[in-house]
C-alpha cells in the first residue's frame, strides 16, 4: 500500500511540474520517487505500479481533455497510462544493472519515443522537456533538443534516487557509501551549470545580414467557449476582417509599424475560400484593406469526397492565393476518425468530427516575397508543435522566419493554453529562432530565440500587434542530431532491457542447477547412511538411559540377523526361551 501511495503522489508531482501550474521543481521530486517505489517489486507489480503513476500523472496533466466529452478524457488517459506501464516494467528490469540510472534515463526516451508516434500518431503532449523550459536545463535544447532534455531531467532523476540509496544503503564501508552520494551530488551540479551555460549559446547575432521583416499578428476573436466555439464560421472570417482593419488603422495613424505580410490563425475562416464566394470577398476584403498578404488559416475542401485539409495560404491582395501548406499530423477522433467507416456507426457522437481530414505531405516552408524580396516561411498549425520531425523539416527545408497558427477556441480557459505556449517557448529555444503566434482568440503572441515572451494576448478578447522578425538561416546543433540521439538512446533503453532479460534468465538457471545440485547430493547423503540397530548390543536402553544405536553401512537384507529367511540357521543363533 505504501508503495501504491508512492506512485500516485509521484504522478500527480509530476503532472503539476507542467503548466498552468509550472511547479517544475516537482520534477525532480516525482521522477527519482516513482523508481523509488517500484524498485525491488517483482515485474507484474512494477507494471501495475507505472500504470497508476501513469493514470495520476495524466489526469492532473491533460484533464483539460475533458470540454471534447468527459469519455474522451478517460479513455485518452486510461489507454496512454499503458505506457507508464510499461516504464515501470522496464525500470524494475535494469535496475539490476551497473549502469542502472543511466539506462532508467533511456527508458523514459524510449517511452516518450513510443507514444509520440503510436497509436494513430501518437500524443506526445506531456514530454517531461515540455515542464523543464524555465529550468536550468533548458539550455541544453540548441544542443540536444527536446529528447536530449527529456534524458537529462530523467537522468538527474534517478541521480537523485541513486544518492537516496546509497544514503539508505547499511553498509559497513561508509567511505563507500559517502563516495556515491558525492558522485551523484557532484554529477547533478555539473548537468545544471552546463545547462546553465548553454543558455547563452547563440548560432547566430541578433540581427543577421539578411536583415528582417514585420509581421503583423490578428487575433480576432471568436464567439462562444468550448466545443461550440467554431460553430459559427462566418463569425470568424469576419472577425478577423475587423481586426485587421483596427490593425491597420493603427498603422497608418502611426501608433504601429507597417507590416510586410499579416498572419491570420488556424481556422481564421472554416468555409474554402476558394470555392465560397462570400468567404472569397472578405478575405479579399482584408488583404485589400492591409495591402500586403496574409498567411491565411483556412479549411479547404477536398481533396477526395467528404475529405478536407487544414490549410496556411499565401493570399496576395493582387493575384490571391500563391502558395499553400496543408497541416501534416492531425488530431486523431478531432480532426479525423481511424477505422471511420466502422466506428460512425457505433458511436453517433463521432460525426460532429465532420469531414475526414488528409494529411499533408510536404514541409512546412512557403516560397513566397513580401515587400518586394523573396522569402521563406515556415510553418506550423497548432498540434504539430509537439513533432519533431514536422519542426525540424521545416527548419532543414530554408525557413527564415517561424509562424504558428492555432485554433485553441474549444479548449479556452483550460490548461491546455499555456502547455501549448510553453511548447511553442521550448521550439523557439531548440531552433534559436524567433516564432510569431496567432491564434483564433487565445493566447497569441511573440517569442525571442531564447524562449522568452516579449508580447502575448489575453484570452477571449480582439487584439493585434506588429513584430520584427530577423531573417535566419543558420541551424543549431539539435536540429540536425537530436533524431539520431533519440533512437540512439532508444536503442540503448532496449539492449538494457535485454541485458537485463539475460542477466536474470542466467541467474533463475544458476538457482536452478543450484537447488538440483542440493538434492542430489542430499539423496546420495541419505543412501549411503541409515541408522540401524547394533548386532552387540542388548534391545534395551543404554546405561545413560538412551536406545543403543549406531550407524553402519546398509547390506544385503539376507546378512542383517533379524531379517533372516524361513528355514535358515546360524550356529550363533539360540533358540527363544
Amino acid at each position: 500500500m505504501l508503495r501504491v501511495v508512492a506512485v500516485l503522489l509521484a504522478g500527480v508531482a509530476i503532472g503539476l511540474s507542467w503548466q498552468p501550474y509550472g511547479l517544475w521543481p516537482l520534477l525532480f521530486v516525482g521522477i527519482p520517487a516513482f523508481t523509488l517505489a517500484i524498485r525491488g517489486t517483482r515485474p507484474l507489480p512494477a507494471a501495475g505500479l507505472g500504470y497508476l503513476f501513469g493514470l495520476a500523472m495524466l489526469t492532473v496533466a491533460v484533464s483539460w481533455v475533458h470540454v471534447l466529452g468527459n469519455w474522451v478524457a478517460a479513455a485518452l488517459i486510461i489507454f496512454m497510462s499503458l505506457f507508464f506501464g510499461l516504464l515501470g516494467l522496464m525500470a524494475n528490469r535494469v535496475e539490476r544493472l551497473r549502469w542502472w540510472p543511466l539506462a532508467t534515463a533511456c527508458c523514459w526516451v524510449l517511452i516518450e519515443y513510443a507514444y509520440s508516434r503510436v497509436p494513430f500518431g501518437g500524443f506526445g503532449w506531456t514530454r517531461i522537456a515540455y515542464a523543464a523550459v524555465d529550468t536550468p536545463l533548458a539550455g541544453f535544447l540548441p544542443i540536444i533538443g527536446v529528447a536530449g532534455v527529456s534524458f537529462v531531467v530523467a537522468l538527474i532523476g534517478q541521480l537523485i534516487a541513486w544518492g537516496v540509496l546509497a544514503l539508505r544503503q547499511n553498509s559497513p564501508d561508509g567511505r563507500r557509501r559517502r563516495g556515491r552520494v558525492l558522485v551523484a551530488v557532484a554529477s547533478v551540479i555539473v548537468l545544471v551549470l552546463l545547462g546553465s551555460a548553454l543558455r547563452l549559446y547563440q548560432v547566430e547575432p541578433v540581427a543577421t545580414a539578411a536583415g528582417s521583416v514585420r509581421v503583423g499578428i490578428v487575433q480576432g476573436n471568436i464567439p462562444g467557449r468550448g466545443i461550440e466555439a467554431m460553430g459559427r464560421a462566418r463569425s470568424v472570417t469576419n472577425n478577423h476582417l475587423s481586426e485587421t482593419i483596427d490593425l491597420m488603422t493603427k498603422v497608418r495613424l502611426g501608433q504601429q509599424p507597417e507590416p510586410d505580410f499579416l498572419l491570420w490563425p488556424e481556422n481564421s475562416t472554416d468555409i474554402d475560400p476558394t470555392l465560397d464566394p462570400l468567404t472569397r470577398q472578405t478575405v479579399q476584403a482584408a488583404a485589400e484593406v492591409a495591402g500586403r498578404p496574409i498567411l491565411v488559416g483556412a479549411v479547404m475542401q477536398g481533396p477526395g469526397a467528404d475529405e478536407r485539409q487544414t490549410a496556411a495560404l499565401w493570399w496576395d491582395p493582387d493575384r490571391g492565393v500563391l502558395a499553400h501548406y496543408e497541416k501534416q499530423n492531425l488530431v486523431p477522433f478531432g480532426e479525423w476518425i481511424p477505422f471511420r467507416d466502422d466506428l460512425l456507426p457505433l458511436i453517433p457522437l463521432l460525426q460532429q468530427v465532420g469531414a475526414q481530414s488528409v494529411p499533408g505531405t510536404r514541409p512546412g516552408v512557403l516560397d513566397v516575397s513580401a515587400s518586394g524580396r523573396p522569402l521563406k516561411v515556415g510553418d506550423v498549425i497548432c498540434f504539430e508543435l509537439a513533432y519533431d520531425q514536422t519542426i525540424y523539416r521545416a527548419l532543414r527545408g530554408g525557413a527564415q522566419v517561424m509562424m504558428v497558427q492555432s485554433n485553441n477556441a474549444t479548449y479556452g480557459g483550460t490548461g491546455q493554453i499555456e502547455q501549448q505556449f510553453a511548447i511553442t517557448r521550448a521550439r523557439a529555444m531548440e531552433s534559436r529562432r524567433e516564432i510569431a503566434v496567432a491564434t483564433t482568440n487565445s493566447v497569441s503572441g511573440f517569442i525571442t530565440r531564447d524562449g522568452g515572451v516579449a508580447i502575448r494576448t489575453q484570452e477571449f478578447t480582439a487584439q493585434s500587434m506588429v513584430v520584427e522578425m530577423p531573417l535566419r538561416n543558420a541551424l543549431t546543433p539539435a536540429i540536425l542530431v537530436a533524431p539520431w540521439l533519440e533512437r540512439g538512446l532508444a536503442l540503448v533503453a532496449a539492449l538494457a532491457c535485454l541485458a537485463a532479460l539475460v542477466g536474470a534468465t542466467r541467474q533463475a538457471r544458476a538457482r536452478t542447477f543450484a537447488a538440483l545440485n542440493e538434492r542430489q547430493r542430499a539423496k546420495q547423503s541419505i543412501q549411503k547412511e541409515i541408522p540401524v540397530e547394533p548386532t552387540d548390543a542388548p534391545h534395551g536402553p543404554a546405561s545413560d538411559g538412551r536406545r543403543a544405536s549406531s550407524v553402519r553401512p546398509r547390506t544385503d537384507p539376507g546378512d542383517h540377523p533379524y531379517l533372516q529367511r524361513v528355514g535358515e540357521h546360524r550356529t550363533d543363533h539360540q533358540p527363544d526361551p
